[in-house]
This record gives structure tokens, C-alpha cells and sequence, in this order.
């Protein structure tokens, strides 16, 4: 585990994220948070865009592939409604030796070592931890700990976004932090031509007849207003797909729809043709 020292207060640094994303919708929603985040002088600084969208359409997708486009060290913080402001920042930790030890959170990692966090589902936090982040979302772009001390700095290039939920489970977050999380960013649900690429690019061994259906299914619940997203198309497909390996004897239709009970349940098969 890496550590740093700063004013004299030594913190343990979180892990970043490393996995494989492939982003293959809008390009245009890849130009809005590179927009976002670049820095065009000495004085300039990035901006911290809301990507915000139904779950399940690629709000966390789109912000890592454009954040691993900017830096090795991306690092996604799981937002809650128990998150406190300790967590966004520095935890204590008592040892076996009753030590402190302090624990940075991603994002404060994310700051010393000038790479992007992403603040999964933001909206689930409430204003006291939106609180703690107000200087670091503005151009002081710093962080106060109460709880070690100390005063933290962000890097020069370091840059945070937060995706935003579009559904009722959620807080309001207060206009003096939406006044700085800046552009909002709305990601809809792809088109009938995005869904397949997106379907081909996560199955590729899957069969396009069922994909085709799975497309189809999907462009019926947009149309009709529904929370249906390609999330819930990865699963129907792939539940199928499953089904007929297991019982070859199954149609693909008896299969399909067998799939859209379990993943989305009697709600879904209002819209079988």
C-alpha cells in the first residue's frame, strides 16, 4: 500500500480501478466530459461535469473510459446514503497495537496523485457530505480534515466527475454544490443501432437473431416510457443464452421470454410481440 506524508500526517493512498470498458455509444457525449476536463493554460483548471441518466445506461461507463483517456490512476468512489464526510476524505484506523493509522479516501488519493475520480451515483449522499467537498469543487480545490489535521491539496491535473441517478431514490443535492459540478451531462437511451453495437461488443458469441430481439424489446419499453436500459438487455441476453445451452431443446422465443420474467419480471412481457 502506497503512502505519502503531508504536514507531517502519514496517509495510506487507496487502490485505483483497472478494468476493461467498452464505451461504444454516443461520441458526442465522449466529446462533452473531454471538454469538461481538459485544461487549455497555466491558470486554467478542469471543470467537474454530472453525468446524468436512468441506471443502467452508461453513466459510470462513459466517465471511466474518458477518464482512463487523462490518467492511469481513475479511482470510482461508491456513493450512499450512509456515505459521511470522513469517508470522501480520511478515515482513522486503530491497529492491532491500538495505532491510527489514516486511510485517504479515493478521492483525496485521487488528489495527491493527480488522477480522476468518479463519484458513483452522487445523488445518494446527503448535503453534510456534500459539504466536505464544496472548497475542492471550486477553485480553492482543496479538502479540509478534521479528523487528521490537515489541509490537502489537489494536483494540478487532477479531475473528478459524479454520475447522477434519474429516478426517486435519490437526495436533492443543494444548488451551491450543483452550482459546481458543472456541465450537466444527460445520457439517454441509445438508439436502436447504438443497442446492437453495444449488445455485439459485451456478447460477441451471441447469436444476432437473439440479439435482434433483445433490440427490439428495448426500443418498445423507451417508446412506452419504461426503465428498461441496455444494463437490463445485457442480462436478458445473456440469461437466454444460458437457458438454451442448458436445454437445446428450448426455442429461442420460450427462452427469450423466460429471460425477460426472471430479469425484469411480469412487467416486461407486456411488450413481447
Amino acid at each position: 500500500m502506497e503512502k505519502v506524508i503531508i504536514d507531517g500526517i502519514e496517509l495510506k493512498l487507496s487502490y485505483a480501478d483497472d478494468f476493461v470498458v467498452n464505451w461504444v455509444g454516443k461520441e458526442e457525449s465522449v466529446r462533452q466530459v473531454k471538454a469538461s476536463w481538459t485544461i487549455i493554460s497555466d491558470d486554467d483548471f478542469p471543470m467537474n461535469p454530472r453525468i446524468i441518466g436512468k441506471p443502467g445506461v452508461g453513466k459510470t461507463t462513459l466517465a471511466y473510459h474518458v477518464a482512463k483517456t487523462f490518467s492511469e490512476n481513475v479511482y470510482i468512489f461508491q456513493c450512499t446514503s450512509d456515505t459521511r464526510p470522513e469517508d470522501l476524505i480520511i478515515t482513522p484506523v486503530i491497529s492491532e497495537e491500538q495505532k491510527i493509522s489514516y486511510h485517504a479516501s479515493a478521492v483525496v488519493t485521487a488528489m495527491i496523485k493527480g488522477g480522476v475520480c468518479i463519484l458513483d451515483e452522487g445523488n445518494r449522499m446527503s448535503e453534510k457530505s456534500w459539504a466536505s467537498l464544496a472548497p475542492l469543487l471550486d477553485s480553492r480545490r482543496y479538502v479540509e480534515s478534521v479528523t487528521a489535521g490537515i489541509k490537502i491539496k489537489a494536483h494540478k491535473n487532477f479531475r473528478i466527475c459524479t454520475t447522477m441517478n434519474d429516478d426517486a431514490s435519490t437526495f436533492d443535492v443543494p444548488d451551491y454544490i450543483q452550482s459546481r459540478l458543472q456541465p450537466r451531462i444527460e445520457l439517454d437511451h441509445p438508439n436502436a443501432e447504438e443497442e446492437m453495437n453495444i449488445l455485439k461488443t459485451n456478447l460477441p458469441n451471441a447469436e444476432e437473431s437473439i440479439l435482434k430481439l433483445i433490440v427490439k424489446f428495448l426500443q418498445d419499453g423507451h417508446k412506452n416510457k419504461e426503465i428498461f436500459t441496455i444494463r437490463d438487455g445485457i442480462n436478458i441476453a445473456r440469461y437466454c443464452i444460458k437457458t438454451i445451452y442448458l436445454d437445446n431443446k428450448i426455442s429461442k422465443n420460450k427462452a427469450f421470454k423466460l429471460a425477460i420474467e426472471q430479469i425484469l419480471g411480469q412487467n416486461g412481457l407486456k411488450y413481447l410481440s
